[in-house]
C-alpha cells in the first residue's frame, strides 16, 4: 500500500523542510519543559479555552482559579498532565511512534472530556455512535464508522504506521504526517488532534528536534487550515504552517 492511500491523505513531499537544527534529548526535552506552561495555553486555545496564560500558570502552580467553569480547568490540567508524561517517556527513551504510546497519552488529554479515552472508538462500552468534526459552513467531516472492537481504525492505524516507518525516514515530515494522520482518521471519541500533536512532538524531540507549539495567536489560522485539510485531503499547507511554527523556522 503506498503512503497517501494509508494514511488518506497526500502532500507535496519536495517541499518538507529536512534542515530542521538537531540537539541532544536533554537539550530538547530541557527546552520542551521550560516552555510547558506556553505549550500548555496554546493548545487549550486551540480548544477554544478561555482561561488567560496567568491563569494556566496559576492553575499548573497548583492553584485554583475563581470564576472559571471547572470543565476548562480540567482541560488545562489534563494538557499539563500528558505534557509532563510526554517529557518522561521522552527523557527515559520510551517514546515509540505505537499505539500503546498513543492510547497512553489520550487517557491523560482526555480523561473527564471525552465519551471514553485510553482506547479506540469501538474497543470500551460505546460500540455505535460516530463522532464528527465541525468544519463550519463547510459542513462536517465524518470518519470510518465506530464498530465492535475497531477492527478497520486498528487496521487503518497499523497500516499507517508502517508507511510512516518504511517511506518517511525525516523526523519533521513523519511527526506532522502523523498529527494528521490522527486527527483525520479520529481513533478516539474526542481529543485527536491534541493527543496527536503531542505523538508529533514526541517523535521531533526523540530525534533531537525542539518540539512545535502551535502560538495561540495563530489559532484561526490553524483552523481555518485545518478545515481545508479534512475537505481536500492535501496536507501541504499544514506541513507548511506546521514548519513556520517550529523554532527554527524564523518565524
Amino acid at each position: 500500500m503506498t503512503l497517501f492511500k494509508a494514511l488518506g491523505f497526500q502532500w507535496d513531499r519536495t517541499n518538507v523542510p529536512a534542515n530542521l537544527s538537531t540537539h541532544s534529548i536533554e537539550r530538547v526535552a530541557f527546552r520542551f519543559h521550560r516552555m510547558l506552561p506556553e505549550f500548555v495555553w496554546d493548545a487549550s486555545v486551540l480548544e477554544g479555552n478561555p482561561l488567560t496564560f496567568p491563569e494556566v500558570k496559576t492553575l499548573m502552580d497548583g492553584v485554583t482559579v475563581g470564576g472559571r467553569k471547572v470543565s476548562d480547568q480540567e482541560q488545562v490540567l489534563n494538557l499539563a498532565e500528558s505534557s509532563k508524561h510526554l517529557l518522561a517517556l521522552v527523557k527515559a527513551g520510551k517514546f515509540l511512534l505505537n499505539k500503546s504510546t498513543f492510547t497512553e497519552l489520550h487517557a491523560l488529554v482526555a480523561a473527564k472530556e471525552a465519551l471514553e479515552w485510553g482506547h479506540f472508538r469501538g474497543e470500551g462500552a460505546e460500540k455505535f455512535y460516530t463522532p464528527d468534526v465541525a468544519l463550519g459552513e463547510q459542513g462536517r467531516y465524518t470518519p470510518l464508522p465506530t464498530i465492535a472492537n475497531a477492527t478497520e481504525l486498528n487496521l487503518v492505524f497499523s497500516e499507517g504506521i508502517l508507511a510512516l516507518e518504511k517511506e518517511v525516514p525525516e523526523p519533521f515530515e513523519r511527526a506532522a504526517a502523523f498529527f494528521l494522520f490522527g486527527a483525520l482518521q479520529q481513533f478516539f471519541f474526542d481529543g485527536n488532534k491534541r493527543t496527536s500533536r503531542f505523538m508529533m512532538n514526541g517523535v521531533l524531540m526523540m530525534a533531537g528536534i525542539d518540539a512545535i507549539s502551535v502560538p495561540a495567536s495563530q489559532a484561526k489560522s490553524f483552523n481555518e487550515k485545518m478545515v481545508r485539510f479534512y475537505l481536500h485531503k492535501d496536507a501541504t499547507e499544514m506541513m507548511d504552517f506546521l514548519a513556520s511554527c517550529h523554532p527554527d523556522s524564523g518565524h
